[in-house]
């Protein structure tokens, strides 16, 4: 009985010796073989490295693919806008929803400049807005975005003035900055705060509006002053008639939008 006994611990004893031994060897060659592959692994890097130090141009190739690549990988980690986020960054309103003296003033200057009424009644709402918090008429921020650009927001004046009310983005670049830099004054409703916060300015300093507007004039590059003033005023003057109904009621009244 005691003989089976050591017979069998001697088996155990062979087996186990048998499993220390493999695993060793097992790990010995991994690392044996993983030893062999970094030194592979670095001749390599050294073989292309001295490639492209030979090759300049092989270097250019292969520094143009890898840029193509990144380029495509970031492309396809960009996210589509849906139509809806799109619809709601677009300056545009709902006429329908307007008071009757701004929906008179948008279909009429909608109709002389020709500009769709959406886009021109959120222009309209927006001036009645920055109007009221900063005691201007509104007609008479309009009147100045009509003359200056014909409500063009990509208006481009040849003293430097842009956008609709032709503010010169390197005088105003410090009011421009919380609104995104200098391009910020091809946005409608930017340059629309950033001329009527110049335009208040302005009448603050003056002693009568055709004051204020001759300061404007010369800080948007017009030439002709006087002639400035008058079409400004002329155009504020019907603006305000429309907003009292002393033009055709009709206008006023209309609820849908006008085919230019």
């Amino acid at each position: 009985m005691r003989g089976r006994a050591l017979t069998a611990s001697s088996k155990f004893s062979r087996l186990w010796f048998s499993l220390t031994t493999c695993v060793g060897d097992v790990r010995e060659g991994f690392v044996e073989i993983t030893r062999h592959t970094l030194a592979l692994l670095g001749l390599v890097v050294v073989a292309v490295t001295l490639t492209f130090f030979a090759r300049p141009g092989l270097q250019a190739s292969a520094s143009e693919a890898l840029m193509g690549w990144l380029e495509m990988r970031q492309a396809d980690t960009l996210d589509i806008p849906e139509v809806s986020n799109a619809a709601s960054r677009s300056t545009a309103t709902a006429v329908k929803n307007l008071p009757k003296d701004q929906l008179a003033v948008t279909y009429w200057l909608s109709r002389k400049y020709r500009v769709s009424p959406e886009p021109m009644g959120a222009l309209v709402s927006e001036a009645w807005a920055v109007g009221e918090r900063s005691q201007i008429a509104p007609t008479l921020i309009l009147a100045v975005m009509a003359i200056e650009s014909k409500f063009n927001p990509f208006a481009s004046g040849s003293q430097g003035g842009m956008g609709l009310m032709q503010i010169e983005p390197q005088a105003q670049s410090e009011t421009l900055k919380p609104f995104g830099g200098r391009l910020a004054a091809f946005d409608p409703l930017t340059n629309l705060r950033v001329g009527s916060r110049l335009l208040q300015e302005l009448l603050q300093k003056s002693d009568t509006v055709e004051e204020a507007l001759q300061g404007y004039a010369m800080a948007s590059g017009q030439l002709n002053d006087n002639q400035y003033i008058d079409r400004v005023l002329t155009e504020q003057k019907q603006l305000e008639r429309l907003t009292r109904g002393l033009t055709t009621a009709s206008i006023a009244t209309r609820s849908g939008p006008h085919p230019l």
